[in-house]
C-alpha cells in the first residue's frame, strides 16, 4: 500500500481568523471548545466575530472539511484533535488556532478523518509539539509531512462503514448512559418534587439544623512524585457530582497529615469554591485508597443527625440548590466564587423525613447499578473500537 506526505493529500489547509465580537452581524468561529470527544462538533455555543469580507467566502467550511486544533492545548490536554466538519444549519468559519484540512479526491474526507483521529489517539502528535510559556503548539508544516496510507477509494470507503458502524454502537452506549444519568434526578424530583415550590410540604429547615460542622483541609504546596504516600485532592475532583480520587496531586514530600483530612467512605464532599455555576458541587466518595486528602477548598458534611447520603447528594445536586448556591457565592474574580461556612448554614432547604429518604437511597442504589452496567457496556464498546481502529490502520 502506497504512502503519501499528508500535504499532497490537501487541495487546501488552511489558518483560521478572527476579529471583534458581533453577534448581529459576524460570523461563527468554531475553537477547539467546539471539539467533542467523538469528533464531532458541538454547536451550542459559538463565538460571532466580525470577518473583513474580502476573507469571508475563503474562510468558510465546507462539508467534508477536518478541522485540526494546532494550538492551545496544556499537559492535560495535547493538542492536536481532530474533528470532521458534517454541515451546519449557519454558515462556520474557524479560529486562528485552528487549521483546515481539505482532502483531495484521492482520499475521502472520512477516511482520513478516521487515520488522524487514531494517529492523535495513539498519542503520534507529540512527536509534533513544541512548548512554549506552559501552552503547546503544534508544528504545522512538520505535522503535514505525516505519511498516510492510502488504499484504493473503494477499500477506503470499506474502512470507513467498518469504522462508522462501530462508532455507532460506542455513540449508542454512550446516549444510553446519558439516560442512565438522568434517572436518579427523575426520581428525586418524583418522589419530593421540585425544592423551589416545595409541592409535596416537606418539613423546611436550616442547614445548621442537620449539618453540625463542614471539615475541610489545608492549603499546601505539592510535593515530587513518590515524595509521600499521600495525595490532595483538587476542586476537579469533584466538579462533575461524581467522586473522581484521580484528580489530586503529590503532598509535600515526607508530610504527615492530621487524621481529619483524610478522605474516607461515605464521605459528602463540597467545593466551597469554584466559578458561579461549578461552586456548591457535591460528590460523595465510594471508595478511596485510604490515602487521599482534603485541601482547603473542598469540606466533608458532618451530620449532626441520622440522613441519607444519597438523598443529601440528589437534594444539594438540584438545579434549584445549585443555583441558590451560586447566589450565596461571593468573590470578585468570576472565575474563583467562595461561600462561607456562616452563609451555607442559613440556607433553608425542604428536608424529606428519614423514613423517605432511605426509600430513595434504596432506589437509587439500583439506578447506580443500571448505570454501572452502562458504564462497562460504554467502556467495552470504546475498546473494541479502539482496537479497530488501530488495528485497521496498522502497517
Amino acid at each position: 500500500m502506497k504512502r503519501v506526505p499528508l500535504h499532497d493529500l490537501l487541495v487546501l489547509s488552511d489558518s483560521g481568523v478572527w476579529g471583534d465580537e458581533d453577534a448581529d452581524n459576524g460570523i461563527s468561529v468554531l475553537r477547539s471548545t467546539n471539539f467533542n470527544s467523538d469528533g464531532s462538533l458541538n454547536f451550542k455555543k459559538l463565538s460571532f466575530r466580525a470577518i473583513d469580507p474580502k476573507k469571508r467566502d475563503a474562510k468558510l467550511l465546507s462539508e467534508g472539511d477536518i478541522l485540526l486544533e494546532k494550538s492551545g492545548g496544556g499537559p492535560q490536554q495535547p493538542v492536536g484533535r481532530v474533528s470532521l466538519f458534517q454541515g451546519s444549519e449557519l454558515p462556520q468559519s474557524f479560529g486562528n488556532f485552528i487549521a483546515r484540512l481539505r482532502p483531495t479526491v484521492e482520499v475521502l474526507s472520512e477516511y482520513l478523518f478516521y487515520y488522524l483521529w487514531q494517529f492523535h489517539a495513539l498519542g503520534k502528535t507529540s512527536h509534533y509539539q513544541k512548548q512554549t510559556t506552559g501552552i503547546r503548539n503544534l508544528e504545522f508544516k512538520r505535522y503535514l509531512t505525516i505519511e498516510v496510507p492510502v488504499p484504493s477509494i473503494a477499500e477506503q470507503q470499506s474502512i470507513v462503514d467498518i469504522l462508522s458502524r462501530a462508532e455507532g454502537i460506542v455513540r449508542l452506549r454512550r446516549e444510553a448512559e446519558k439516560k442512565a444519568e438522568e434517572l436518579i434526578p427523575a426520581l428525586f424530583l418524583d418522589m419530593f418534587g421540585d425544592p423551589t415550590t416545595n409541592p409535596k410540604g416537606l418539613p423546611v429547615q436550616k442547614v445548621s439544623d442537620f449539618v453540625s460542622s463542614f471539615q475541610g483541609g489545608k492549603n499546601i504546596q505539592a510535593g515530587s512524585e513518590n515524595g509521600s504516600p499521600y495525595r490532595i485532592l483538587k476542586v476537579s475532583a469533584v466538579t462533575s457530582g461524581v467522586y473522581r480520587e484521580s484528580q489530586s496531586k503529590p503532598s509535600p514530600d515526607g508530610y504527615s497529615p492530621p487524621v481529619s483530612h483524610i478522605v474516607r467512605v461515605g464521605d459528602m464532599l463540597f467545593s466551597r469554591a469554584n466559578t458561579e455555576e461549578l461552586v456548591g458541587a457535591t460528590a460523595i466518595v465510594e471508595r478511596t485508597d485510604g490515602k487521599t486528602l482534603l485541601p482547603d477548598k473542598l469540606w466533608r458534611f458532618v451530620w449532626s443527625e441520622p440522613v441519607e447520603t444519597a438523598y443529601m447528594h440528589a437534594l444539594f445536586q438540584s438545579t434549584h440548590v445549585r443555583q441558590e448556591l451560586g447566589k450565596l457565592s461571593s468573590g470578585t474574580s468570576a472565575s474563583m466564587r467562595n461561600i462561607s461556612q456562616g452563609k451555607l448554614f442559613q440556607l433553608t432547604l425542604p428536608i424529606a423525613p428519614y423514613t423517605s429518604q432511605k426509600d430513595f437511597a434504596g432506589r437509587s442504589a439500583i439506578i447506580h447499578s443500571i448505570q454501572s452496567q452502562q458504564s462497562v457496556a460504554t467502556a467495552t464498546a470504546q475498546a473494541t473500537f479502539d482496537a479497530l481502529l488501530s488495528k485497521v490502520f496498522a502497517t
